[in-house]
């Protein structure tokens, strides 16, 4: 019986892809260098030992960079991009529907709890959240099972009791290794990711309304 849902933040539940492909971007187009998409999604759902933007970017370049310099313009950037961005469509629902049927809601993130809080907060989604793992909360961000490890023991539940909500390839790594059964919401950038170890796949949540979702998985 699925007692929980668990949500990754960037790029399930806010858009925030987009627009740091686009930040930085722009900043290499400002070095006279280009970012392929297939170097950049290397490290989506995971940490920046999986993909450091600016290491590639002076490895591009040739020379040392400024990179608190150029960290400090990619933030102010990508910030106001992710401000313009509406909630992912179904996510609302799912939050909502998750708390008419009683289920607990759980968020594992690679991101830090300021961004992850901050930008729930703004978005008035925080007080739905019964536990939000961060960085900040473990040793090993995804593809390691810390964090939705760490999820499900703050919730008291078991994997087999839970439900993931992922779009990147490492937190699909991440929900499976902790034995959760993982749906796979792929956006504009993770599309062009294999999300093949998902046990589902869909293309937005809005396309599938939660409780078909618990029927479908209660046949799986």
């Amino acid at each position: 019986m699925i007692k929980a849902l668990i949500f990754d933040f960037d790029g399930l539940i806010l858009d925030t892809e987009v627009p740091n492909y686009q930040t930085w971007s722009e900043i290499y187009q400002r070095y006279g260098c280009k970012l392929p998409i297939s170097a950049w999604i290397t490290g989506i759902g995971g940490g920046p030992h999986l993909f450091n933007p600016c290491e590639y970017l002076e490895t591009q370049f040739g020379s040392p960079i400024d990179h608190e310099k150029i960290l400090l313009k990619h933030r102010q950037r990508f910030i106001e991009l992710v401000e313009a961005q509406p909630v992912l469509p179904g996510v609302e629902d799912y939050i909502a529907e998750a708390k008419r049927l009683g289920l607990k809601i759980g968020l594992a993130s690679s991101s830090s709890h300021d961004w992850v809080d901050g930008n729930l907060s703004r978005l008035g989604l925080i007080e739905y959240f019964d536990c939000i793992k961060c960085s900040d909360d473990v040793k090993h961000v995804k593809p390691e099972p810390d964090l939705y490890i760490s999820v499900l023991e703050d919730l008291s539940i078991r994997a087999d009791e839970a439900i993931a909500f992922e779009d990147s390839t490492n937190g699909i790594l991440s929900a499976k290794r902790a034995g959760i059964f993982c749906v796979a919401v792929p956006n504009a950038i993770t599309n062009h990711l294999s999300l093949d170890g998902a046990d589902l796949q869909i293309t937005s949540l809005a396309d599938l309304p939660l409780e078909k979702l618990l029927s479908e998985k209660s046949l799986c």
